[in-house]
């Protein structure tokens, strides 16, 4: 099999343990995969599916990337698909400067930033695969929403390896298209919801539909134009516009996991409705999806899935992951 490597630098600073759970939420994530060290996805290109392997080699405050490719050879489209693909998953060309510089003055952002110091927003690979992965979570708890994903991917997603070493990409939505929605009810899904994803799905394959093209709008007209489409709330929509679009300064208001992290986080006597989530967060400004994010974090640190958080201990890793590559010549 084909592989090739390559080395990427992020802005500083940069932590790929906590920016990698960030995006995959739940540890049985199947379409990004992590094993305490290197984060794994498969990626349907044009000339066909390969999958990367990133490792950080370097510390957060000089990171870089090294990007293993398996399944084709790293010809220039190729590397320039990657690395775009890496960048906006990873979030790696994020300068969160201001916003270090802003929380260092906030009595309850300062210390939940510098924890997490290095995260980066990841995005979807695609505004499609937001969209699908907010409808699949919808009205469901997302430990639940994820097992759901992976189903898809694993019946619909581009296939990649051979045996029990199959894994599979995140599907386009020309291999949703083609699905019935008999087989989605078989995968869990209720029928309205296969029957809102398939047609987005269509809609997208067909040209009928420009996601991508939502990134030029404003906030307010991608909530529009999303909640146009059958099976999208305000929920999706917001969830859209933070994790498929990269809007960082948006926190969606009736995601009620998101609502409890915030409440508990504050130490409010009373629960939060979406008006009351908006009137918290006007202090921070533009930075209301990175709070989200920073919450998401300190609820998956307690429950054990992050491990030691302290930047100090993350420089330790990765300087001596640094002399292992070293020392066997990569």
């Amino acid at each position: 099999m084909s592989r090739g490597t390559f080395v990427l630098e992020a802005i500083p600073p940069f932590r790929l343990d906590l920016t990698v759970w960030t995006l995959r939420r739940r540890p049985h994530n199947a379409v990004d995969r992590w094993d305490g060290t290197t984060y794994r996805r498969v990626l349907p290109l044009p000339a066909g599916p390969v999958e990367v392997a990133v490792t950080q080699v370097a510390p957060p405050e000089a990171p870089q990337l090294q990007v293993v490719v398996a399944g084709q050879p790293i010809r220039a489209a190729m590397r320039v698909a990657v690395m775009a693909a890496l960048e906006r998953l990873l979030g790696l060309r994020i300068d969160l400067t201001e916003f270090y510089q802003f929380a260092a003055h906030q009595r309850h952002l300062g210390p939940l930033a510098q924890r997490f110091r290095g995260m980066k927003p990841p995005r979807f690979a695609t505004v499609f695969e937001g969209v699908i992965n907010a409808m699949a979570c919808q009205q469901l708890t997302l430990t639940v929403g994820v097992h759901l994903l992976n189903r898809l991917a694993m019946a619909c997603g581009a296939a990649f390896g051979e045996g029990d070493e199959t894994v599979h990409a995140f599907p386009r939505p020309e291999d949703l298209a083609r699905v019935s929605p008999a087989a989605l009810r078989q995968f869990g899904f209720s029928r309205q919801k296969g029957q809102a994803m398939i047609e987005l799905a269509q809609s997208v394959a067909e040209g009928r539909v420009d996601l991508e093209g939502l990134a030029a709008l404003p906030d307010d007209e991608v909530i529009d134009h999303l909640r146009e489409l059958r099976g999208v709330g305000r929920w999706t929509a917001e969830y859209t516009l933070l994790r498929g679009l990269g809007r960082v300064n948006v926190f969606p208001g009736d995601d009620v996991g998101a609502r409890n992290n915030l409440q508990r986080w504050l130490q409010l006597r009373k629960p939060l409705d979406y008006e009351g989530v908006r009137r918290v967060l006007v202090r921070w400004g533009g930075y209301a999806g990175l709070v989200y994010f920073h919450l998401l974090l300190d609820r998956l640190a307690e429950a054990g899935y992050l491990g030691d958080t302290s930047s100090q201990e993350q420089d330790t890793a990765v300087h001596r992951q640094q002399g292992d590559a070293e020392a066997r010549g990569h």
